[in-house]
């Protein structure tokens, strides 16, 4: 959530980092409330200051014996006025606080305006694969390999669905242990969050009320309910909602391990096939709590977590910055990891990291203390996935496919499947 106080002091200002992300925004009526408000908050404060010197008179002429039925029915009176006033200014703060929920982050200053066509890819890993043979799809190979099974996957839970089985069920596992693994070596905290979550979740993480229709909701759309997760992050920057840490516990380091749930599935074009997006999908998430003096490390340290994943199975990848516009509506800044897909011939992103800078602690009211002045603070948040298996598996399917149609089991992954180095047809 922006601060309000940024919008009043220069709204121009804020118009125009809202223009590189390629959104006309019309904070017109944020204004209007708010000068209301302030006014009427002003009235309020007066009339009960009023009353409460009334009020604290009444006894001591109570005590000299005159008649105070007269005051009494004045204080009633007035009573009702800020009753009525006060509906009206939590009326209005109800509004100023919805619009402001509405409102995407700011994009950092150092951002290439527009959108996607803007992105630029900042560091390469490796090269794209050359065969000296006909390569297959990750679809075909693992179909042969009998790794997925698509067509019951959709039998049980409709398009977007897929089942892993055998070598591809040990596949997928091996990729989650070693995501895992790699994570707890750097000091990071196994987290294992529900998959429902409620609805000031996906407020805090900047997902509701604008793309409330994108989650899964577990009955009827509402406050009260419960939603699936999308992705671990919407739960990971809300457990410390509503608190306040001490400066020396920042950064706070957490990754968790969970599928995720979304109801965009993508299309029938050959670039959204197979695996390559579903309903349903598995993803290990990082997330770090820091100080604004922080954020800058924070933000490096998951990109270089991300990229070491990929590289230590040694796939093809591009990082790439990602301009104002193409930046998800509650994050600052985002790197994309983007692997390799040769059938394709397209990058595909295999990790987001991002930081909202306080933009997401704003909104769950999550704070730090400064040790130097004792004030009391706005985090910094910031997430990657580390990594999501969708698009990581069909890379290393085609990327490490041989001529005899076998898979070789990148050597990282091998302990996680009993020492087996290739997938070979049964």
């Amino acid at each position: 959530m922006i601060a309000l106080e940024l919008i009043r002091k220069n709204p121009e200002e804020i118009i125009a980092k809202y223009k590189r992300r390629g959104k006309d925004i019309d904070l017109t009526e944020i204004l209007e409330i708010d000068s209301k408000r302030r006014v009427l908050q002003q009235e309020v404060e007066e009339k009960k200051a009023q009353r409460n010197k009334v009020s604290a008179e009444v006894p001591k002429l109570k005590k000299e014996g005159k008649d105070v039925a007269p005051i009494i029915a004045e204080m009633k009176k007035l009573g009702d006025e800020i009753a009525d006033l006060d509906k009206v200014l939590n009326e209005q703060t109800e509004r100023i606080n919805y619009l402001l929920m509405c409102l995407p982050n700011l994009p950092d200053d150092d951002l290439l305006e527009g959108g996607k066509e803007n992105n630029k890819a900042i560091y390469t890993f490796g090269k794209k694969t050359e065969f000296n043979f006909t390569p297959k799809s990750h679809i075909d190979l693992c179909k042969d390999l009998g790794l997925i099974d698509y067509e019951r996957g959709t039998k049980l839970a409709g398009n977007g669905a897929w089942i892993y089985k055998g070598d591809g069920a040990r596949l997928e596992w091996a990729l989650l242990n070693y995501f895992i693994d790699t994570h707890l070596s750097d000091g990071y905290e196994f987290i294992l969050p529900p998959h429902m979550l409620n609805y000031n979740c996906g407020a805090g993480a900047g997902q509701f009320p604008k793309f409330e229709d994108d989650v899964y909701w577990i009955d009827k759309k509402s406050k009260d309910s419960k939603f699936m997760l999308p992705t671990a992050e919407t739960a990971l920057v809300n457990m410390h909602a509503g608190e306040i840490f001490k400066e020396d516990e920042l950064p706070k380091k957490y990754f968790a391990y969970t599928p995720c749930y979304r109801r965009e599935a993508g299309s029938y074009r050959a670039e959204e096939r197979g695996m390559i997006r579903g309903h349903q999908f598995n993803k290990v998430e990082m997330v770090q709590y820091c100080t604004p003096a922080q954020n800058k490390a924070a933000f490096e340290e998951l990109v270089k977590k991300a990229c070491k994943l990929v590289e230590g199975l040694g796939l093809h990848f591009q990082l790439s910055k990602l301009a104002a516009g193409d930046c998800s509506d509650s994050m600052a800044r985002t790197y994309d990891i983007e692997i390799w897909i040769p059938s394709m011939q397209i990058y595909k992103e295999v990790s987001s990291v991002s930081t909202a800078n306080d933009y997401q602690a704003r909104r769950n009211s999550t704070k730090y203390r400064d040790s130097k002045t004792g004030k009391t603070e706005f985090v910094c948040t910031l997430n990657g996935s580390g990594l999501a298996t969708s698009r990581v598996f069909p890379a290393l399917i085609e990327q490490c496919q041989n001529a005899d149609g076998s898979i070789t089991i990148p050597e990282a992954l091998r302990k996680y499947m009993g020492g087996q180095e290739k997938i070979t047809k049964k």
